[in-house]
């Protein structure tokens, strides 16, 4: 599970424009951590960029064909055409994207045993007379071991030389200075990451999601039931599948779709019925990009006086302070000041929790800096627990944890999540803040009866901050 402790993206570290970004249409990726997007092969075709949509997916379909071309050929396992086969099959990691769910910026690869098992489903396929180069999309969803990582991985590795391409041409527009580099026994000018002293490969923005199609089963799931048609074909060849995949349903799933081609057939329309759209930058529902526009706009727009603490060591007590300071001004942008907008996405919802987060570490982080505090707010970059903790050295550590009103475990959240954060952190310390964006109902009461039996029962207890972060009339400007 990423962290995220010292914000690095594309834009801060060489300076550039974020508009510049946006309109190049690349992705701003954090460098020092993975922005946890991935690439979808499926929406390589209707990129907007020549090199993605021509070259990436030329490259794409060749060696897929490739593949299932070699696998026809085979007579038995490991014979030459299978070797050869396993060979283009081989994906190894590559971290130059900065994009996945990892704790640093490295990749998941594809490892002997996934390669092998893969390999043998894709050759029962094509035994079935399939020839679809989607299938090895379709895999994912009954191959246990396929997730976002590896497709994304498996793309990567395929179109690697059409993402050299952008990465070059790219950067005749952003003019970051470069380095040598030797790939493959070629020579190439890339922009350096200081972080990993590995080339930056730049990736476009409209093909990336937050996760490809044929791993996410609620797309999947939505259009079965909406699709009547699609349904009845569904339930008459592989089965009821819009359910969550267990390991089991996957297995089942699996027979039911190898029996014949026509029921393969079926589980590449499941994938193909869903629209495949790249992530919404400037929606933005799972606040991948916006916070890192804060981090300059906020200390400038509404600056914060925490210079009573700055360049020093802070006991245990000042840090919680420091912490309560922050989180009151944080209170009062999002009341007061218009930032509450920064919860919502364009079309009115909530943006996800974990955008909230990044939003407090955006405050904490920005105040910290502004102020030469030394203290190192962290957030999670990754798709683990949503927490936040703000510490000088090993000493000193408050753990805030966030949910909002719509989260049905924001009891819960309190009772159990908070107490496990602040042991696994060694620290007595602990907040939990709770952002009221609508439907909260009783949970805020239930949370002060918890707390009430903790302080009873035990003398001490986290405290609770309260945030209205509901949609206001007023059409303030956006900081």
């Amino acid at each position: 599970m990423g962290k995220i402790s010292h914000p690095a993206t594309i834009s801060s570290e060489f300076n550039i424009d974020i508009a510049l970004i946006e309109k190049l249409g690349v992705v701003n990726v954090l460098l020092n951590t993975d922005t946890p997007l991935f690439i979808d092969p499926m929406l390589l075709e209707e990129s907007s960029h020549k090199e993605m949509r021509e070259g990436a997916s030329s490259s794409y379909k060749k060696r897929f064909n490739n593949i299932i071309k070699l696998l026809s050929l085979s007579k038995f396992e490991d014979d030459v055409p299978w070797r050869n086969a396993k060979r283009l099959f081989k994906f190894s990691e590559i971290s130059w994207t900065c994009l996945g769910y990892s704790t640093s910026v490295r990749g998941s690869g594809f490892g002997k045993d996934l390669i092998a098992s893969t390999l043998d489903t894709a050759a029962q396929i094509v035994s079935l007379g399939v020839d679809d180069v989607d299938l090895f999309m379709a895999l994912a969803l009954f191959e246990e071991g396929i997730g976002p990582d590896r497709i994304s991985d498996m793309t990567t590795n395929i179109i690697f030389n059409d993402l050299i391409d952008f990465s070059l041409n790219i950067n005749k527009t952003l003019k970051i200075p470069t380095k040598e580099f030797k790939i493959d026994g070629s020579k190439y000018n890339l922009v350096e990451n200081p972080y990993s002293g590995q080339p930056i490969l730049f990736v476009p923005n409209d093909i990336v999601r937050d996760l490809p199609i044929a791993s996410d089963w609620s797309d999947i799931s939505r259009v079965v039931r909406e699709n009547e048609e699609l349904r009845e074909k569904v339930n008459h060849h592989v089965g009821e599948v819009w359910s969550t995949m267990t390991r089991k349903q996957k297995d089942r799933l699996k027979k039911a779709a190898l029996k014949s081609k026509s029921s393969f057939q079926q589980v590449i329309d499941m994938i193909r019925e869903v629209s495949p759209n790249p992530y919404d930058f400037k929606s933005d529902r799972n606040g991948e990009a916006f916070w890192t526009e804060l981090l300059q706009t906020i200390p400038k727009s509404y600056p914060f006086d925490l210079s009573t603490y700055s360049k020093r060591v802070l006991t245990p007590k000042e840090v919680l302070e420091v912490v309560n300071k922050i989180l009151s001004q944080f209170q009062e942008l999002i009341e007061n000041k218009g930032l509450w907008k920064e919860l919502w996405d364009e079309s009115g919802k909530p943006r996800k929790e974990k955008a909230a987060q990044r939003l407090l570490f955006s405050v904490a982080y920005s105040y910290c800096k502004a102020n030469n505090l030394d203290l190192s707010p962290e957030a999670d970059s990754g798709n683990g627990p949503v927490d936040f903790k703000l510490s000088q050295g090993s000493d000193s550590k408050v753990v805030i944890e966030i949910k909002l009103s719509t989260n049905g475990s924001l009891v819960h959240g309190f009772e159990k999540q908070l107490e496990i954060y602040k042991r696994a952190d060694d620290t007595d310390l602990g907040i939990f803040l709770i952002i009221d964006v609508g439907g909260i109902g009783n949970k805020y009461a239930q949370v002060q009866r918890v707390r009430d039996e903790f302080l009873n029962e035990y003398g001490t207890a986290s405290k609770i901050w309260y945030v209205d972060g509901n949609q206001r009339a007023s059409a303030s400007k956006r900081i």
